[in-house]
């Protein structure tokens, strides 16, 4: 007989109360840490006006082009476009193919979360990657990627604000770019894609690595789901690595 869920006892037990601190403790530091160390951050420069600010350069900023820009400029943008879509689509016709085959029920378990996690990151970086060429075609987005120093840059577009940051050697301090610091939806961007690669090492390295080899292959053997629900996921997101400029640590 399954324990009832739906009765006090089966919630208000030290074990609960014991996992719930674990969790809340977790997520009130990780929000404390992106709060302190996540984003721009902005103050005024010394000698100058009072309504001039500078723009330090943390290593938690995240910027506009970072979201659609691949990480080797003889790579064009269109690939990782293309790769984005694809992935998304293939992603969810497998996550709703294995919920119409085998019920909802297969929620319960944190590789299918995992997996609709990724699902939804393939999705917003698709859309992030096709807003950036809509911009384009618009004219609003005319963008040129120049090397400096171990970083690069965007050059100046009418009517965009410069902002001020620290080079990466740290001695040039009045070093101008016009790299827009991305917006909310940046940022939700840039923790999904860390999000994800956390999660999918954890399920499919434990399943592949501790479950498989020990317990799984005792009992049953491998169907099609179970198989594609710990490898193509991972797959996905190696390819999406390699490719995108976001920061992965």
């Amino acid at each position: 007989m399954s324990a009832e869920t739906n009765i006090p006892s089966y919630w208000l037990n030290w074990r609960f109360f014991v996992c719930a601190i674990f969790v809340l403790t977790s997520l009130f530091l990780s929000s404390y840490l992106i709060w302190r160390y996540e984003g721009p951050r902005t103050r005024k420069k010394r000698g100058d006006d009072d309504q001039s600010l500078e723009l330090e350069q943390l290593t938690g900023v995240v910027y506009d082009d970072e979201t659609w820009n691949t990480c080797v400029k003889e790579i064009h943008p269109n690939w990782l476009l293309g790769f984005r879509v694809f992935g998304f689509v293939v992603l969810l016709g497998l996550i709703s193919g294995n919920a119409i085959a085998d019920g909802t029920g297969i929620f319960i378990f944190y590789t299918q979360w995992t997996f609709t996690l990724v699902t939804i990151y393939f999705g917003l970086a698709a859309l992030a990657s096709i807003y950036r060429f809509k911009s384009a075609d618009n004219g609003e987005n005319r963008i040129s990627i120049v090397d400096e120093e171990q970083g690069s840059y965007r050059l100046p577009v009418n009517g965009e604000n410069s902002n001020v940051f620290k080079s990466s050697s740290g001695h040039d301090r009045e070093n101008r770019s016009t790299r827009q610091v991305a917006t909310t939806l940046g940022y939700i961007h840039q923790i999904l894609f860390q999000t994800c690669a956390g999660a999918v090492l954890l399920t499919d390295g434990v399943f592949w690595f501790i479950i498989y080899p020990f317990l799984t292959a005792k009992d049953f053997n491998l169907d099609f789901f179970i198989v594609i629900m710990h490898s193509v996921n991972a797959i996905f997101l190696l390819g999406e690595t390699f490719l995108n400029s976001l920061v992965s640590f």
